[in-house]
């Protein structure tokens, strides 16, 4: 059932995840499986199916068009990446499927903390390299 509660936590986990992409990058799935799992409550096999079907027409084309103005685009990197994109996404379904959530949960919270760790060590080693 959709309720007008609902459709406001679904609003702000679009805006907040195509806000997320368009300024730093990030795949949506990183704000929008969590959030899917957390604020509404579907399990994680549901979040990662419905976070792949909303990347399939809008998967950031405005926020594309932006950076190619500014010729911040490197499309042979962007076909490649794509087209093997396909593959991954097909094949990483695959072997989520065959495992069980609660093993896929730790695996993709083990690869956000690994990825946020990373993150956070090279900024503070530019910081204290700036003096900042």
């Amino acid at each position: 059932m959709l309720t007008a509660g609902t459709i406001f936590i679904l609003i702000a986990i679009g805006i907040t995840a195509g806000m997320l992409s368009g300024f730093v990058g990030v795949g949506g799935g990183m704000v929008i499986v969590p959030a899917l799992i957390y604020f509404l409550g579907l399990t994680q096999f549901q979040a990662q199916g419905t976070s792949l079907a909303i990347m399939i027409p809008p998967i950031g084309i405005l926020a594309v068009m932006n950076y190619w103005k500014t010729g911040n685009v490197d499309m042979t990197y962007a076909v490649i990446i794509a087209v093997t994109f396909i593959i991954g996404g097909y094949l990483g379904s695959k072997f989520a499927l065959r495992l069980d959530e609660a093993k896929v949960k730790l695996i993709f919270g083990l690869i956000m903390l690994y990825a946020s760790v990373r993150m956070i060590w090279s900024a503070y080693g530019k910081l204290s390299a700036n003096g900042s």
